[in-house]
């Protein structure tokens, strides 16, 4: 869905901020720093139409859930009623602890919103940012994450990621008989949809750079081999990619969406591949004995990592993206999977798998600074948050079901994501087009 308008406000803040530099400090957040502490912020309900306390109540969510917010309980507040036209009373907000207050004003008209926000710096005592826009009613949520984006790009310095969707696999029914449908849902849990009937396994679901497409896998069709599906996501209109058995992980996009790197396994090989999109060329990556999986292309499409046991167990390696010049980056203890890279390209995310269960870790993309962020009876699958600072995988304690979580780079904030039945394998998307 469009954003038809869309303003910044800056109403003089810049200057009001640079004359108590200490103050601003307090409304910034240093995510490079060993420690920190979240931002107490205080966001009022909004004013107006009826739906800006649900607003109010979705950007405290996002906030709150990134782990770098600590959002102040609306109980507490002092000063009430306030909306985006009037200057806070400072002291009251300082009283409570607030260093941020975020206010706003809604009105609707025809099927239409206009939202006015603004974030104060409390201890400053100047506007921080704002911004103003006009919408259908029903983008009412989208508005919420766009606002809590620029929160968060106002306080961290970095771009937000709740103005997102993730695609993951739906699974309901006995062990022996599950059902597997590809669904879609905003990154906070909200609008979730399925994009496959469930007549076959679908699994292993992502985006293409532009959203508009998803290229998943689909078994049991017709008792066939796995195929692999494009799909439009808004229009449901699916193309077949190929047929290609005994495939052993899905595809992936490469950044500009031209090209699809997978890995087949033919005459008792498994290699990995790369498709042309448009005109279904195929060349050949790697040329080993071994098992070669799980290609991942690097944030400029210059590399892809890939993990592969042709060192005798199961290690990440990278190459140039046009294949040749494999080196093993992965050393530690264990087998490592599901290798993902980091939109900033700083980080590669992977799956560990050890004596003693399951990890979720990060390395640099030369193998060093290896960390395991969450660990667990079965974790695995690691996607990453457009802005590169947040994972999202799938968790199963044992005995358990299966669902999905997420957490930061830092490993202090994990929480559970919200999802309707068991849910695995997520894939986060680009931030949606305004």
């Amino acid at each position: 869905m469009m954003i038809p308008h869309r303003r910044t406000v800056l109403l003089g803040a810049a200057s009001a901020v640079l004359a108590a530099p200490a103050a601003r400090a307090q409304l910034t957040i240093d995510m490079t720093k060993p420690s920190f502490e979240p931002v107490p912020i205080a966001i009022v309900d909004f004013q107006g139409d009826a739906i800006g306390a649900q607003m109010a109540t979705v950007i405290r969510n996002n906030l709150q859930n990134s782990g770098l917010f600590r959002s102040i309980p609306p109980a507490s507040f002092i000063e009430h009623n306030l909306g985006a036209s009037a200057q806070p009373r400072f002291p009251d907000w300082r009283q409570i602890g607030a260093s941020g207050v975020v206010v706003g004003s809604v009105t609707s008209s025809g099927g239409s919103l206009k939202v006015d926000f603004r974030l104060w710096d409390v201890i400053a005592g100047a506007q921080a940012t704002g911004l103003s826009f006009t919408s259908q009613a029903a983008n009412w949520r989208r508005l919420s994450h766009i606002i809590s984006d620029a929160i968060y790009k106002r306080v961290t310095g970095e771009d937000g990621y709740f103005d997102t969707r993730v695609a993951y696999v739906s699974e309901t029914g006995p062990l022996n008989n599950r059902v597997k449908r590809i669904a879609i849902m905003d990154q906070d849990g909200a609008n979730n949809r399925y994009i496959t009937d469930g007549a076959t396994i679908a699994i292993t679901p992502r985006f293409s750079p532009t959203l508009q497409e998803i290229v998943y896998m689909a078994f049991g069709e017709n008792k066939g081999p796995p195929r692999v599906y494009l799909q439009n996501v808004d229009s449901g209109r699916r193309e077949l990619m190929g047929n290609f058995p005994g495939m052993s992980f899905a595809p992936r996009f490469s950044p500009d969406g031209s090209r699809i790197a997978m890995s087949l396994s033919q005459d008792g090989r498994t290699n990995l591949y790369e498709m042309d999109v448009r005109g279904r060329s195929q060349r050949r990556l790697t040329n080993s004995s071994a098992i070669d999986t799980s290609p991942c292309y690097s944030n400029d499409g210059s590399q892809i990592v890939f993990n592969s046991d042709r060192g005798g167990s199961q290690q990440l390696y990278v190459m140039p993206s046009g294949g040749g010049g494999e080196r093993r980056i992965s050393f530690g203890d264990g087998r490592y999977a599901t290798p993902v890279w980091s939109p900033r390209g700083d980080y590669i995310a992977f799956t560990k798998i050890g004596s003693a269960g399951f990890g979720i870790g990060i390395m640099r993309p030369d193998g060093s600074g290896e960390r395991l962020l969450a660990n667990g009876f079965l974790v695995e699958g690691p996607t990453w948050a457009p802005n590169g600072r947040v994972l999202m995988f799938f968790r199963q304690d044992r005995g358990g079901g299966v669902g999905l979580a997420a957490i930061d780079v830092t490993g202090r904030f994990e929480r559970r994501v919200p999802t309707p039945t068991d849910a695995s394998d997520p894939a986060w998307s680009p931030l949606i087009p305004q």
